[in-house]
C-alpha cells in the first residue's frame, strides 16, 4: 500500500505522523511517502526518512495523494482540496467540534478513522491516552508560567513556600488528563482537588493519592464552591465521541480571583467552560471576566520530540494493520473499528451522529 505523511499545517504543530522508526516498520512490504521537513520540528530529518525507507516528496499533495494518509491533527480548510473518495485518512479529528470538517469529509468520500474514538472494549482509549497524559502534565506547567505575574497571573508560586500557603489547583474530571495533571500539582506541592461523578474512579483516585489530593463528587454546588477560590482551573472532561458539557459558567468565572488561570483540555471537543474558546501556541491566552484563559487544543504539540514518539509507539500496530488488509482491518479488530467516524459520505460513529443528526441521511 502507498501511505502518505504531509507536514502538519496547525498552527505551531511540530509533531509528525510517523517517525522513521514507524517508517521503517511499515517499509518491509509498503511504500511511504513524506513531505519534506514533515518531521523536522519532532527532531527528525529527510536524510533518516530516506535511510529508513521513505521516499521524500517535495509538496503536500503528493505526500495526500496516496491509499492510506497518517496525520497527527485534523486536516485544516487549507487542506480540505487533497480529500478524495478511496482514501484513508486515520488521525486525530474531534469531529463533534468541527461541522465544517464534518462536512468537508463527507463530501469528498474520505474513510476518516479518528484517532480519539478507537476504543477497546474496556472502554480504555489507547490512541488519546498517550496525548492525554502528555496534555494533563502540560496543564500544570503551563498553568504554572500564566499564574506569574508578567503572564498576566496572580503572582501565584503553586508550591507555596514556608510560611506562605501553596496556590489551589482545581481539576474537573478524574480521567487520564485529570490524573496526570494532579500528579504533576501534587508534586509540585500545590493544594489540589479532583472533582468527577463517577464514584467508582473517585475510589481508584483514593487508592493512588491518598490524602495528598481532596476528591469530591461532582454536582452544581460543589464546583462552585470549588472553582470560586482556585487559583488554576483545569478542565478535563471527556465525552467520547461528543461535545464536553458545560460545567462552569460565565457567571462562576466572574466569581474568580483576578489573574486566576484556566485550561481547558477538553476545548478541543468543545471545551467545558463557557467562557473558553480555542486559542494557537503563538497566541494561547486572553483574559476574559479577569481571568486568564488558555485554550490551545494541540497542547502536546509544544514537546513534539515526547509526543511524536508516544504516539507512535500507540498508533504503529494499527496504521500496519491498515496498511496490511485496509478496511477490512476494521472487521478484525473492533478497537479499530469503533475509530471509524465517516465512510462514503455518512457518519457513522454514533456519537458524532448524535451531534449532527441533520446531516444523517
Amino acid at each position: 500500500m502507498q501511505i502518505g505523511v504531509p507536514k502538519e499545517t496547525k498552527d505551531q504543530e511540530f509533531r509528525v505522523g510517523l517517525t522513521p522508526n514507524s517508517v521503517q516498520a511499515l517499509s518491509k512490504n509498503h511504500t511511504v511517502y513524506v513531505e519534506t521537513k514533515a518531521g523536522i520540528g519532532s527532531g527528525f530529518t529527510d536524510r533518516e526518512y530516506q535511510e529508513a525507507g521513505a521516499k521524500i516528496v517535495t509538496d503536500a499533495a503528493q505526500a495526500w495523494n496516496k491509499e492510506l494518509v497518517i496525520k497527527v491533527k485534523e486536516p485544516l480548510s487549507s487542506e480540505y482540496q487533497y480529500l478524495k473518495s478511496e482514501q484513508l485518512l486515520f488521525t486525530y479529528l474531534h469531529l463533534a467540534a468541527d461541522r465544517k470538517l464534518t462536512e468537508a469529509l463527507m463530501k469528498s468520500g474520505t474513510t476518516a478513522i479518528a484517532y480519539e474514538t478507537v476504543e477497546l472494549s474496556n472502554g480504555m482509549l489507547p490512541l488519546l491516552t498517550p496525548m492525554s497524559i502528555i496534555a494533563g502534565r502540560l496543564s500544570v506547567q503551563f498553568g504554572a508560567r500564566y499564574l506569574e505575574k508578567q503572564q498576566g497571573g496572580r503572582g501565584v508560586l503553586l508550591g507555596g513556600v514556608p510560611g506562605v500557603s501553596p496556590g489551589k489547583v482545581v481539576i474537573l474530571g478524574g480521567g487520564v488528563v485529570g490524573t496526570e495533571a494532579a500528579k504533576m500539582a501534587v508534586g509540585i506541592g500545590a493544594k489540589v482537588q479532583i472533582i468527577d461523578i463517577n464514584l467508582e474512579r473517585l475510589s481508584y483516585l483514593e487508592n493512588l493519592f491518598g490524602s495528598r489530593v481532596e476528591l469530591l463528587y461532582s454536582t452544581p454546588a460543589q464546583i462552585e464552591q470549588a472553582v470560586k477560590d482556585a487559583d488554576l482551573l483545569i478542565g478535563a472532561v471527556l465525552v467520547v465521541g461528543k461535545k464536553a458539557p458545560i460545567l462552569v459558567s460565565r457567571s462562576l468565572v466572574a466569581q474568580m480571583r483576578p489573574g486566576s488561570v484556566i485550561i481547558d483540555v477538553a476545548v478541543d471537543q468543545g471545551g467545558c467552560i463557557e467562557t473558553l474558546h480555542p486559542t494557537s501556541h503563538t497566541q494561547p491566552t486572553y483574559e476574559d471576566e479577569g481571568v486568564v484563559h488558555f485554550g490551545v487544543p494541540n497542547m502536546p504539540g509544544a514537546v513534539p520530540w515526547t509526543a511524536t514518539q508516544a504516539l507512535n509507539n500507540s498508533t504503529l500496530p494499527y496504521v500496519l494493520q491498515l496498511a496490511n488488509h485496509g478496511l477490512s482491518a476494521l472487521a478484525q479488530d473492533q478497537a479499530l473499528a469503533a475509530g471509524l467516524n465517516i465512510k462514503n459520505g455518512q457518519i457513522i460513529h454514533p456519537a458524532v451522529q448524535e451531534v449532527f443528526s441533520d446531516l444523517i441521511r
